[in-house]
């Protein structure tokens, strides 16, 4: 794309103090040492939080929380577009997303991990694009998950002996209530793999900034109308906030893991999606 072209969607300037972003729960940047926190403000309003900056083993990491401290905000008023926005504002140009979600098939088991590969959009009025017009533009979908980091978390979750899916797909709901059982049963029996309320639209939004980012989730319970079955226990609170607390360990050491092996360079189809997506 010729850079004046460029310069028309990616409005902002990037700032060089991460490489690497986080978006997650509470408590991974104790892991990084000395941190410092950096208020951004951005055109679409304020992120969940500030940014936490550190390093780790020389990659210089932000951390953001998803729903900000104490988790005040639930997932259908999250600004994802502040959120992405001001970690790609500050050089950011990988994200990785870890995320609690339900099981849909009997074969994910809570407790495993999955990288998704795919998503279906279940969710109503999110703000999901940049590109208001003008200019026009439309990213490719096919493959909305970046191949390298999703590569590089399942090498890591087999390393650490972690139950790791490689591939599936996750449908993204509104929230913040729990699916009905026949919901459920519809999701599941589409063969779609996980359950989740976060993973849309943040994937896209990055993708939108040629920024790439890989899901990573922690099933914390099977959905209630699994395999049309009536005896899976609902869903509640506090069994997804009890299975999350036991595996949080797991999720920081395969983050860790993977965050000294992300390559400089970069050779995926995120670093050039806008190639040929906009319409002038």
């Amino acid at each position: 794309m010729p850079e004046n072209e460029r310069m028309k969607v990616t409005v902002f300037k990037r700032k060089e103090l991460a490489d690497i972003g986080v978006i997650g729960g509470s408590g991974f940047y104790e892991l990084l040492g000395d941190v410092e926190h950096h208020a951004v403000q951005t055109p679409y309003g304020p992120p969940s939080g500030t940014i936490a900056v550190g390093t780790y083993q020389g990659v210089r990491v932000a951390f953001l929380a998803r729903h900000g401290a104490g988790h005040r905000y639930p997932p259908h008023k999250i600004n994802y577009r502040a959120n992405i926005w001001a970690l790609a504002s500050i050089g950011v140009t990988r994200i990785l997303g870890p995320n609690a979600s339900g099981s849909l098939q009997p074969h994910v088991k809570p407790g495993d991990f999955v990288v998704c590969d795919q998503f279906v959009d279940r969710t109503t009025n999110r703000e999901s694009t940049f590109y208001d017009g003008p200019p026009v533009v439309h990213i490719g979908g096919a493959e909305p998950y970046c191949p390298e980091l999703r590569q590089l978390a399942s090498t890591a979750g087999r390393e650490l002996g972690i139950t790791i899916h490689e591939s599936g797909t996750v449908v993204v709901i509104q929230g913040p209530r729990f699916s009905t059982r026949a919901e459920s049963r519809w999701f599941s029996s589409a063969g779609w793999d996980v359950i989740n309320m976060t993973q849309f639209p943040e994937q896209v939004l990055a993708r939108e900034l040629e920024v790439c980012y890989t899901g990573i989730s922690l099933i914390t319970d099977y959905d209630a109308g699994l395999d049309g079955r009536d005896d899976i226990e609902a869903v509640s609170v506090a069994s997804v906030i009890d299975v999350f607390h036991h595996n949080n360990a797991r999720v920081r050491e395969l983050l860790l893991r993977m965050l000294p092996r992300i390559p400089r360079e970069r050779a995926c189809i995120c670093a050039t999606a806008l190639t040929g997506a906009v319409i002038s």
